[in-house]
């Protein structure tokens, strides 16, 4: 069977993903480090089963949204679900206690991510889905996280966001009549990235992890990198053309 582009786009990082969720949930000190972190073991729960799910969904069906009466979806939903149990289950084996709560937010993620497939196609789903990943763990785990691992945070600010612009220029390419270079384009590929990032900043003081420049910094440079390398280069590419094209008159 010959597989799609779409479907390389999501087998291959799921195949690296899945066995690494299963690592992470089978490693006696990983609660311990969560602690430390002041972060929440039900967030990251959450959002492992939130991308779990989009990378099994398209890798399956790339080219289809969630349709409630397929049964397709409902497989999905089992076979997570039965995951989850016996994920819960084989902690008992290594020194962890299995958990309802967390099985619940496995759930509640993999849920989550079937609702967003079933409004959105692939590419504005992949933005929306990197917008709730970075949401969460923004408003919900960064209380402490920016003073205990600084690097881990600016790197984290540094390519969500760059990669958030990426999906973000790629769903603009279907919503725009101006395409890049046109100084139109750059205009709306900076401000939705920008004006996220300061929605989800505010929320986060709201939130009371305070409001911190230097990640909007980060953050926006991340931003910047992104839509000004894709400018450039649709500039250059637009130039070599005119040039062909002069040339060949």
């Amino acid at each position: 069977m010959t597989l799609s582009g779409r479907q390389k786009l999501t087998i291959i990082p799921l195949l690296l993903y899945w066995p690494a969720i299963f690592i992470a949930t089978h490693i006696p000190k990983v609660p311990l480090w969560v602690i430390r972190a002041h972060m929440s073991d039900k967030t990251l729960h959450y959002i492992a089963y939130l991308v779990l799910v989009f990378l099994l969904w398209f890798a399956i069906s790339p080219y289809k949204k969630v349709r409630w009466r397929r049964a397709a979806v409902w497989w999905v939903l089992f076979v997570v679900a039965w995951y989850g149990v016996v994920d819960e289950w084989l902690q008992g084996y290594v020194g962890r206690n299995p958990d309802v709560v967390d099985f619940l937010a496995n759930l509640t993620g993999a849920i989550t991510s079937l609702i967003v497939l079933s409004i959105f196609p692939f590419w504005p789903a992949s933005l929306v889905l990197t917008g709730i990943v970075i949401f969460v763990l923004t408003t919900f785990m960064q209380a402490n996280m920016a003073d205990r691992l600084p690097v881990t945070n600016a790197a984290f600010h540094l390519c969500a966001y760059g990669f958030f612009s990426l999906l973000w220029t790629r769903c603009l390419h279907h919503l725009l009549p101006t395409k890049a270079p046109q100084p139109k384009w750059l205009a709306a590929a900076l401000a939705v990235p920008t004006s996220f990032l300061l929605a989800v900043e505010l929320s986060s003081a709201v939130a009371g992890n305070g409001f911190r420049l230097w990640c909007v910094i980060i953050s926006a440079a991340g931003i910047a990198a992104v839509v000004i390398t894709i400018f450039l280069i649709a500039f250059f590419r637009q130039n070599s053309t005119q040039k062909l094209s002069s040339g060949n008159t």
